[in-house]
């Protein structure tokens, strides 16, 4: 037997195969793993000093911080829209743009960090010259202010169209808020368009630079290659996730012409797999994945049980491995 739901209006009923109230649970559920996993992460690199020197850690540290914020907020939105809670223009504008630049800043941190693995593999004796913690930090800021180039213009749209008491009104939060012009929605994906595009560009460079260094690597050096060609891979799927993400709207406005019923599923479908699926891999592309920082992350997850534990770290150096001791805090 299928359940029924209320549109926003009150009027129409529409058959639904899982409750909303039980989508919200399951989505809060997955939700609270993913944060629980990347405060972990961001917990274990912010212990160990050692990872504040390498870039590609950095890096990492900077997707987590991103995907962590930007699912407890698009969560809190979710749950404010299904409480039907209203709040002030001006705190939706607010939070409408600092989702609409992580939505950018997490495929771009991305696309450095296959920039990265390509110096790293293919040009070793450079990498500690070019990829250092100085130059990653201007790096992010680099990406954060290509991220709000978006957004300062849509902004500066909705400034001069939209009156003072629009941002003093209680509403409903949505990114709709911010349109005001019917030519706004394709700039607005025009932009974004040619944001993936160049990031899709820089990604397939890489991969195929690094596929040809894997082949003409040595046996010493085939592992750490082969390795950093997978986690390249592994960008390119997560790119494709976030670009998805920009094709969903266009769907799902056309499916909603044909059936308002597989309107509703298409919806929660592209929520759990394309917005919270992009979020979620971050943790297993380099944290589950890398030994190094896997080993520390367990450390602090089984709260110092083990008492020394020893793990490699990669170094942009002729000698390709260091011992690190970690020791109990305290």
């Amino acid at each position: 037997m299928q359940n029924t739901s209320k549109d926003s209006e009150g009027g129409l009923v529409l058959p639904t195969v899982i409750p909303v109230s039980v989508r919200m649970v399951i989505i809060q559920v997955l939700i609270a793993i993913c944060l629980y996993v990347n405060s972990l992460m961001i917990l274990t690199f912010f212990k160990k000093a050692v990872f504040f020197t390498n870039t590609r850690y950095i890096f990492f540290a900077h997707t987590l911080v991103c995907d962590s914020v930007y699912l407890a907020l698009s969560d809190a939105l979710l749950v404010m829209s299904f409480s039907r809670v209203s709040i002030t223009g001006g705190l939706c504008i607010f939070l409408v743009v600092i989702l609409g630049n992580l939505t950018i800043a997490t495929p771009m941190t991305l696309t450095a960090m296959s920039l990265e693995r390509y110096v790293a593999i293919c040009m070793p004796l450079r990498h500690s010259e070019l990829s250092t913690p100085m130059r990653a930090m201007y790096s992010i800021l680099l990406i954060q202010a290509l991220s709000s180039v978006n957004w300062i213009i849509m902004i500066s749209i909705h400034f001069s169209a939209v009156s003072l008491k629009f941002y003093t009104n209680p509403l409903s939060c949505s990114v709709e808020q911010m349109i005001v012009f019917p030519w706004q929605r394709h700039l607005n994906s025009a932009l974004y368009q040619l944001y993936f595009l160049v990031m899709s560009l820089v990604i397939a460079f890489t991969y195929v630079k690094i596929m040809g260094a894997a082949r003409a690597a040595s046996s010493e050096r085939k592992t750490s290659t082969n390795k950093g060609l997978r986690t390249v891979i592994l960008h390119g799927f997560q790119l494709l996730l976030c670009l998805i993400q920009f094709w969903c709207p266009l769907i799902e406005s056309t499916v909603m012409k044909i059936n308002m019923n597989l309107y509703i599923e298409l919806r929660y479908f592209d929520y759990i797999c394309f917005f919270l699926a992009a979020r979620c891999l971050s943790p297993l592309v380099y944290g589950l994945r890398d030994r190094d920082f896997m080993v520390v992350l367990k450390y602090y997850a089984l709260f110092g049980h083990s008492k020394v534990i020893t793990f490699n770290m990669d170094k942009p150096n002729l000698k390709w491995r260091k011992k690190i001791t970690c020791t109990p805090v305290g």
